[in-house]
């Protein structure tokens, strides 16, 4: 892990409304509008969240049609282990000067 994907978890996990995705999805898999009406959010707002979430290789999103046709967009945690120390932010720093 680069410093530039260690700065994007930490902003990613670093705001309360995306700590509240995340403990959604650890319940399992859900489409963006059960997600919106539990959090109490927008969609849109919601999708922001859930960009930054996915940016950081926090969650997953797919696409998939329902038995109507109607194009549903689920999302769901990513399996990951954070764990923050010292030498967590000194092998970012090692990997950067490696590229």
């Amino acid at each position: 892990m680069t410093s530039e994907e260690l700065l994007a978890l930490l902003a990613a996990v670093g705001h309360a409304q995306r700590l509240r995705v995340i403990a959604e999805l650890a319940e399992g898999r859900m489409y963006v509008s059960e997600l919106a009406r539990r959090l109490g959010v927008s969609r849109p707002l919601l999708y922001m969240h859930l960009e930054r979430l996915e940016t950081a290789g926090l969650v997953v999103g797919q696409l998939e049609l329902s038995p109507d046709g109607k194009a549903l967009k689920y999302y769901e945690l990513a399996p990951f282990d954070v764990r923050l120390n010292a030498d967590t932010i000194l092998a970012a720093l090692r990997e950067d000067s490696q590229t």
